[in-house]
């Protein structure tokens, strides 16, 4: 069920991606976006809706319900709830520091005084 409602939602997004660009903006010329009043009135003039903003406000409306629905199906899961979830983890034996002695300072062979700048 959640595989077929997946594939609804996922068609359904890709129609709905394609009518919104296929639609025309409305008084959205350059004057307009300058704050011109010569184009239309405030919102754009209301006319009888077009096959695709109806078919905007349907797949709109069936995107919200399937993507409800996969909600609710993602809550009510039971089992585990992470991809990592039934992984152990990997036992590592770590083991003390071993001390490193301290080195002698260096030394300077007998027959050479140390130089100074």
């Amino acid at each position: 069920m959640t595989i077929l409602i997946t594939l609804i939602h996922v068609i359904v997004c890709f129609f709905l991606i394609a009518v919104v660009l296929l639609q025309s903006g409305k008084s959205g010329d350059l004057a307009a976006a300058f704050g011109g009043q010569g184009s239309q009135t405030a919102f754009g003039p209301r006319g009888a809706a077009s096959v695709l903003s109806r078919a905007t406000t349907w797949s709109a409306i069936i995107f919200m319900l399937t993507s409800i629905t996969l909600s609710i199906f993602a809550a009510r899961r039971t089992g585990p709830t992470s991809v990592l979830s039934g992984v152990k983890p990997a036992q590592t034996k770590s083991q003390p520091a071993t001390p490193v002695a301290p080195s002698a300072p260096p030394t300077v062979p007998q027959n050479q005084a140390p130089t100074q700048k």
